[in-house]
């Protein structure tokens, strides 16, 4: 019975430390990682501007604000370039480390002699990403090419990292007072095992939280980048290919062209045989019976 009132005890613990982490701006401990360098800087900018306003107290807490960013780039360049852009952009990755820039994607398609395209998925740090985007425009310049197309997206991560961190430490506090109240506070078999049951659950849904957390916190750490690769093609060369492509499928069309004949020419030829025994039974029995039986004229 002992047992029984400590386990409702320790449930009523994890209640009041999931409502007492709920408020994390308070929190000491640094449960959470930093944010990414271009939203500590929008932060701290806006931190100076509500000093300077005077419209807040300046001891007030604040709450870190965790930002995922993920990046898209076009880039149109000639056929010959696709490929060693792609490669050179996965060797930058690999030089710079697992730590800063992980290749997740890759694939180059080629459709035809004259056509090509690729993709090209990448999770890096905020400031390898940064120095990537603005040398883009020049290695696109220089391989005669250009860049199509930007797109940069957000997602505020901030609730959900909160939570999680909130819920974690809520269930490490029911942890420790399961894990004491097995050890200082024996009982009969059933209430022993009803306790470990207990205490697996807890560890499994404490090890499932902290991998969500992991994989919200490497989100915000390094940024998703696409960079889709595609044929560029001028007018001079869709002509020539054109003209190059008429060419080459001269016979083949030819011979196309005469199989459409033919296959015309036997789906007609029954209704020609048809119409033709039809205008000879006209000409040759009907209508000189009928010229027959007309009155001469006076």
């Amino acid at each position: 019975m002992k047992l029984r009132t400590s386990l409702a005890a320790a449930m009523s613990a994890l209640v009041l430390a999931a409502c007492g982490a709920s408020d994390y701006a308070g929190d000491p401990r640094p449960a959470l990682a930093p944010p990414a360098p271009e939203m500590a800087a929008k932060m701290s900018d806006m931190a100076e501007e509500g000093g300077a306003g005077g419209g807040s107290a300046p001891d007030a807490p604040r709450t870190v604000q965790y930002i995922a960013y993920a990046h898209t780039v076009g880039m149109r360049l000639p056929l010959k370039a696709i490929e060693p852009a792609l490669q050179g952009h996965i060797a930058a990755c690999n030089a710079a480390g697992p730590s800063v820039c992980v290749v997740t994607n890759s694939n180059l398609y080629s459709y035809s002699e004259g056509e090509s395209s690729g993709y090209l998925n990448l999770r890096a740090t905020p400031a390898w990403i940064e120095t990537f985007l603005n040398g883009v425009d020049a290695e696109a310049e220089a391989a005669r090419g250009e860049i199509s197309n930007r797109q940069t997206t957000t997602e505020d991560l901030t609730v959900s990292i909160i939570d999680t961190g909130a819920r974690v430490r809520a269930l490490e506090t029911l942890q420790g007072r399961l894990q004491q109240l097995l050890e200082s506070r024996p009982g009969d078999l059933g209430e022993i095992l009803e306790t470990e049951r207990e205490l697996s659950r807890v560890n499994g849904e404490i090890d499932s939280l902290k991998s969500t957390l992991a994989a919200l916190r490497q989100r915000v750490d390094m940024s998703q980048l696409t960079v889709n690769y595609e044929t560029r093609r001028d007018a001079v060369t869709q002509g020539g290919n054109s003209i190059g492509r008429a060419f080459t499928e001269f016979f083949a069309n030819l011979a196309e062209a005469t199989a459409a004949v033919i296959t015309a020419f036997a789906f007609g030829l029954p209704w020609l045989l048809l119409i033709g025994a039809l205008l000879w039974i006209w000409l040759r029995l009907i209508w000189p019976r009928i010229r027959r039986k007309k009155p001469p004229v006076a």
